[in-house]
């Protein structure tokens, strides 16, 4: 049986789009972003981002000159605040009290109630206790071994 022309233009044309819809072109590329924190103690925040938030590290063992820890398309990386030259504007000092003002690190997680209850088991403290929020999501809130504030999220749906 012999198709007509039309069809096997409509045909081949589909095929084209398929293929072509695989083909990743520059203007498709997104933003990413990586946070980069200064810690007084890297592996002691390695751990709790890999052991309490469930990220995990890049190699076998903790890079005490930068370690990135990864959950999904989060990246953030590990630096010791004490190789920050003394003029750097993040460069932490005596007179300050807390880090990170200004800043709050939002994790948007499937499910808020899990990641609360495996932080819960790990005996981290727990800044603010999971909580309902009037704007319709779940969150709870947590300080980071060097005082960054991290709130813990649910999507919006």
């Amino acid at each position: 049986m012999k198709l007509p022309k039309t069809y096997i233009v409509i045909i081949f044309i589909s095929f084209l789009v398929t293929i072509f819809s695989f083909i990743k072109k520059p203007q498709d590329r997104t933003t990413s972003l990586r946070l980069e924190l200064f810690s007084s103690n890297v592996e002691e925040s390695v751990n709790f981002y890999t052991k309490i938030l469930n990220f995990s590290k890049e190699g076998d063992s903790i890079n005490q000159s930068y370690q990135q820890v990864i959950n999904g398309s989060v990246i953030i990386g590990i630096g010791p605040e004490a190789k920050l030259s003394e003029d750097h504007f993040l460069k932490f000092k005596e007179s300050d009290s807390r880090r990170g003002i200004g800043v709050e690190i939002v994790l948007e997680v499937d499910n808020v109630l899990t990641v609360y209850q495996q932080v819960k088991r790990s005996g981290y403290p727990i800044h603010a206790e999971i909580n309902d929020r009037p704007w319709g999501l779940t969150d709870f809130r947590l300080i980071d071994p060097d005082g960054y504030y991290i709130r813990v999220t649910s999507r919006k749906d």
